[in-house]
């Protein structure tokens, strides 16, 4: 926001240099980018926060400066303008959709003269960026940033019908704006009309067809209130950025409108001559009501520790245009401006106090306590969680918490969501900060497929990401969504080893499960079981459900199905895992255990049979646990093999078993008995055979 010192000078007589102005408004938290001197002023570029649109005008900063200096403004004035007749003779004003328009005025200036702007006026404007036009249009601009309220001239001898309705866009409807841009509008859009047609995009852009000109002699002036989320929704499905724009969807003063038009027809009447109306058309079927908050000046020293007299405390409070009355000697009862939409509670409050006497006075001391502080219950096991990922190669992603819609349904969730997938179970933000992507994610993979397609692009092809957050749905009650930690990791590429350049293999289905095994070991949680499953994102036949010891399921890992590896451009082998970390936290710590050194030797047996392609890893290993053969310590698989002398129905799976008496030695007889106890069993139910 460009303001003029000139500008501000008329409206504070302020006596502060512009660089003693930069100093003291970056202060007050309006920082100032830079000070340029153009033609005998001094223009400060003012970094206005999203959550001040009063301060997006000259009188806006003008009252900032007041408080700073403990002055006052000068308000702007005009020679009253030369009346006759009233609107309400020459024109109407409808408002159909009033939940997108709470508030319209028109107000008509007969007679004008289109021409150039005088020097003064181009000159004000050139100065802070703007392009002159014609005299009523530079107006309307100067009152914009004079005031802070957008306005617009329409030429009323080209609005069919002599009326205005405010209403939603029909879907077939088109509108060429001022900037030779046809726009097709959509049925959510808010649009001025006319009897017949759209004339101009409310709160955004005029249109062409209703364009002043030098022929022009009537004017009719619209001053309004337009919903935020409404403007806002509009400008950025048509790409557009306007003056207007910026203001409506940050929030206007809805009882600046009159102020506003009747200072813009002075001008006109004043500068390009004519007769306005007696009135104007004030269409405001439902006045906001005033808000009031309650405020406790000792709130002030409890929250920020300054120690701020009441006198001071009524000078930046009445100031900034807040009205307070004594309702109590502890508590005040202030009423915000109207145009101050973002103070809603005392804290509010509070901050403009605090601000206006002083942040670098705020003391640096820690808060007291009596208890000393402490980790939350999962903050030191995730922390394990992510040294080990790290060790194992892994890097950590961020990602930001919302989605596209082009992932509805495309991802299986967590088995605590996987339920509920359905379009009317996602969170939508009402006021996305990222075009399009207006859900709160259900699932992590997402954000990490993003993240490795990113990477992909610039050439880094061995990628493993980790990312560990929170995830959301709906939840049965309808209030508050539900929300679980989530765990997610992705692996592509060659499989590195320590000291080698480079990898001997490619990442596999193994290497993430051993991953997401040791990650899940080092917090003293699992052991983890796998089982064969679908999945939505994943390959048939390459995919398992994620079980707890107990059987319940917690999520799916396994490698990105061709349908999503085809939207991402992926041509390498992917593979993707995720989990509800919520419920692993959950599940009971295991005792960390001693076990002493064994005085006897282990004997080693490796066991090949063949088997059903059908038969899992998971099936034999706990056949061997159930059959307790005597002095078996356990098993673990070596490998498998399928291709030449094994039919296409079955595979060579190889298993090393391990033997060892806490008593004595064993002989190699007893060995081949308890193994070949344990071959017959296997053989026996699964009808397979030693290969």
């Amino acid at each position: 926001m460009l303001i003029s010192y000139n500008w501000l000078k008329e409206l504070t007589a302020t006596s502060l240099t512009p660089l003693e102005l930069r100093e003291r408004l970056t202060m007050v938290g309006l920082a100032i980018d830079g000070v340029e001197e153009k033609d005998g002023d001094s223009v400060l570029d003012v970094e206005v926060p999203s959550n001040r649109p009063d301060c997006l005008s000259h009188v806006g900063i003008a009252r900032e400066v007041a408080v700073i200096e403990s002055g006052e403004i000068r308000s702007p004035s005009s020679k009253p303008a030369r009346v006759q007749g009233r609107a309400t003779e020459l024109t109407s004003v409808e408002i159909r959709d009033t939940d997108l328009c709470p508030r319209y005025a028109a107000r008509l200036v007969r007679g004008v003269k289109i021409a150039p702007s005088p020097a003064w006026l181009t000159k004000r404007l050139e100065e802070i960026g703007q392009r002159p036009i014609n005299n009523v249009a530079d107006i309307t601009n100067y009152v914009l940033h004079e005031l802070g309220q957008p306005l617009h001239a329409f030429d009323f001898a080209k609005l069919d019908g002599k009326r205005i309705v405010v209403r939603r866009a029909t879907a077939s409807e088109k509108l060429k704006t001022l900037d030779g841009v046809e726009r097709m509008l959509v049925g959510n859009m808010l649009v001025i009309a006319d009897a017949n047609r759209p004339v101009a995009l409310a709160g955004i852009m005029g249109g062409e067809n209703s364009e002043i000109s030098f022929q022009t002699t009537d004017v009719l002036i619209e001053s309004a209130y337009f919903s935020p989320d409404s403007v806002r929704q509009t400008a950025r499905k048509l790409g557009m950025d306007t003056e207007a724009s910026r203001r409506f969807e940050r929030g206007a003063d809805c009882e600046n409108v009159l102020r506003a038009q009747n200072r813009c027809v002075d001008l006109i009447c004043e500068i390009a001559g004519g007769v306005a109306t007696e009135d104007a058309i004030d269409v405001y079927p439902s006045p906001l009501p005033a808000r009031s908050i309650a405020f406790r000046p000792a709130r002030v020293e409890s929250l920020t520790s300054l120690r701020v007299s009441e006198t001071e405390m009524k000078r930046i409070l009445t100031g900034l245009g807040n009205v307070h009355t004594e309702e109590s000697l502890t508590v005040w009862k202030c009423v915000p401006p109207t145009w101050r939409i973002d103070i809603e509670r005392e804290e509010d409050l509070v901050e403009e106090i605090a601000r206006h006497f002083g942040y670098d006075k705020i003391g640096s001391e820690l808060p007291p306590s009596n208890q000393s502080g402490e980790h939350q219950p999962k903050e030191l096991k995730i922390r394990r969680l992510r040294r080990m990922l790290q060790a194992l190669g892994f890097d950590e992603a961020i990602n930001f918490s919302f989605v596209d819609v082009a992932h509805d349904n495309q991802f299986e969730l967590v088995p605590e969501f996987n339920s509920q997938n359905s379009e009317h179970s996602f969170i939508e933000l009402k006021n996305p900060i990222i075009e399009n992507e207006v859900r709160m994610r259900p699932t992590l993979i997402p954000g990490l497929l993003n993240s490795l397609r990113h990477n992909l692009n610039h050439g880094v092809r061995s990628v493993r990401l980790f990312e560990t957050g929170r995830v959301f749905a709906k939840s049965d009650s309808g209030e508050l969504p539900n929300e679980r930690e989530a765990l997610a990791l992705i692996a592509t590429g060659g499989a590195s080893e320590e000291s080698r350049a480079q990898a001997p293999r490619e990442t596999d289905f193994f290497d993430l499960k051993g991953s997401l095994e040791a990650a899940v070991a080092a917090m003293n949680r699992g052991p983890l079981r796998f089982t064969k499953a679908q999945a939505k994102h994943l390959r048939d036949g390459q995919s398992a459900r994620i079980l707890l010891a107990d059987g319940t399921p917690i999520g799916s890992l396994g490698k990105l199905a061709d349908a999503v590896s085809d939207v991402y451009k992926f041509r390498q082998s992917v593979y993707v895992a995720e989990l509800d970390l919520t419920r692993l936290l959950a599940t009971e710590e295991l005792p960390a255990q001693y076990e002493p050194l064994p005085r006897y030797p282990s004997v080693i047996r490796d066991l090949t049979i063949l088997v059903d392609r059908q038969i899992t890893l998971e099936e034999l290993l706990a056949t061997i646990e159930e059959q307790q053969v005597d002095d078996c310590l356990g098993a673990q698989f070596v490998g498998t093999y399928e291709g030449a002398n094994i039919p296409e129905d079955k595979r060579a799976v190889t298993l090393r078993i391990e033997y060892r008496s806490d008593e004595r030695t064993l002989r190699d007889e007893e060995v081949e008995e308890r193994q070949r106890s344990l071959i017959d069993s296997l053989l026996h139910q699964y009808s397979a055979q030693l290969h």
